[in-house]
């Protein structure tokens, strides 16, 4: 699915570096079931990326922690400033922890500002859980987004 909503700039987004841990999103496992979403906005500014993502758990049993995974398009230039919780995996690709969600909950935040290399006009992120602590998610369809962002500076809403 592709977004493509003008408006405010906003921007941030964290995350964890625990990916592999536990148990894949989605995987039907028997335990608890969760169901995780991530809303947000993102910009793109001269190579600039400034993102926010609010992470949500339509329950019904809460999620000790969770692992977004953020990819890019276009890759990142090769020095990030990344916030805690969250960790690079290669060239396109950052990691971010959600924290604890409980059942019917709003997670905290995650803000992030990456710079891609070069100042490509567009740029497609994909969003999406790769680790919940064990918790199974039937729903994947609102955990995994995909935004075409072009460079005007303005925000995109997923």
């Amino acid at each position: 699915m592709r977004v493509w909503v003008r408006g405010v700039v906003a921007g941030a987004v964290v995350a964890s570096g625990v990916v592999g841990a536990g148990g894949l999103a989605g995987a039907d496992s028997g335990g608890p079931e969760a169901d995780l979403a991530y809303h947000g906005s993102v910009s793109l500014d001269r190579g600039r990326i400034d993102l926010r993502v609010t992470p949500l758990n339509h329950g019904p049993s809460a999620v000790a922690d969770a692992t977004v995974r953020l990819t890019w398009s276009a890759p990142l230039a090769a020095r990030q400033q990344l916030p805690d919780g969250c960790a690079r995996l290669g060239a396109r690709v950052v990691v971010c922890r959600t924290g604890a969600l409980t059942a019917d909950g709003v997670g905290e935040q995650i803000g992030l500002r990456v710079r891609l290399q070069g100042t490509p006009s567009e740029v497609l992120l994909e969003i999406g859980t790769v680790w919940s602590g064990g918790v199974v998610d039937r729903n994947r369809g609102n955990d995994q987004q995909r935004v075409l962002v072009l460079d005007t500076g303005d925000a995109y809403y997923f």
